[in-house]
């Protein structure tokens, strides 16, 4: 079965700048689009970008956008997500799960599998 291994995260300061890595313990970003999701304290989780498919730029949730990057690594089974400007908002587990090409743009997280245990990015004030 794909494991997906998150990583990179760790505590910061307002301002700084992160970058997460997704390894993939398969070929699974080779059929389905890898993804981030984020879950803060006491909130849902949610979505914050997918890799984008065909001719389409990947996709970034509102309040990232312009401050969050997704990309593949030169081995494809690693994903990154380079967070920059961060602020104590951005406090959460991150997560990388991924989804069918078939449901390109659909942000909810029962399109995305497997989730794995995600890493924790904490954004001190």
């Amino acid at each position: 079965q794909v494991q997906l291994v998150e990583s990179g995260g760790g505590v910061v300061q307002t301002g700084d700048s992160v970058r997460l890595s997704c390894a993939a313990s398969g070929r699974i970003f080779e059929s389905r689009l890898p993804g981030w999701f984020r879950q803060a304290p006491g909130k849902e989780r949610e979505f914050v970008a997918v890799e984008g498919w065909c001719d389409s730029s990947p996709l970034y949730a509102d309040s990232v956008k312009g401050r969050f990057t997704i990309s593949r690594g030169d081995a494809k089974n690693t994903v990154y997500l380079q967070m920059s400007s961060l602020e104590p908002e951005n406090t959460a587990i991150y997560y990388c799960p991924a989804t069918p090409f078939s449901k390109f743009g659909r942000t909810p997280t029962r399109d995305f599998r497997p989730w794995g245990q995600g890493t924790q990015v904490t954004v001190s004030s």
